[in-house]
């Protein structure tokens, strides 16, 4: 697979809208290809890319990231939601939404965190340590054992 090149979505949606609007002033084709040419600043073929991508991209737009404009050596198959359009595939490519972090309950019903260490003691009223009171009292506790 080659790329040929790709357009991002915040560049397709402004044309998508721009398209929209021509088309509903009653715009022929050529017209509305020119005015998207002229306003993105593309020209040859780069603009048949972008008019393609736009059209890719109108059938997709849910979490849409980017098209990418590819073409297939021979045996190579197509994936599954690419467009053939002459002898390009125009490829939509999705956001994918971050996994949330999974944690394990233990017995008891709470959440253990992993990794290694000494448990216990409760959680931490500070990330950068105890205060002087708290070690006051920590050493006060330690004084007080029977040996």
């Amino acid at each position: 697979m080659k790329s040929v090149t790709e357009f991002w979505s915040f560049a397709l949606l402004p044309g998508i809208q721009t398209k929209t609007a021509l088309a509903a002033e009653g715009k022929t084709l050529e017209e509305i290809q020119a005015a998207i040419g002229e306003k993105h600043k593309m020209e040859g073929d780069k603009l048949k890319h972008f008019i393609n991508a736009m059209e890719v991209a109108s059938q997709n737009m849910e979490k849409l990231s980017r098209v990418l404009v590819v073409t297939l050596n021979e045996g190579e198959n197509a994936p599954p939601k690419a467009t053939k359009i002459e002898e390009h595939h125009y490829i939509p490519d999705f956001k994918v939404d971050p996994k949330p972090v999974a944690t394990k309950v233990d017995a008891r019903g709470g959440q253990k965190k992993g990794g290694k260490g000494k448990g216990g003691g409760g959680p931490k009223e500070s990330p950068w340590g105890l205060s002087p009171e708290q070690k006051a009292a920590k050493k006060g506790k330690a004084a007080n054992k029977p040996s």
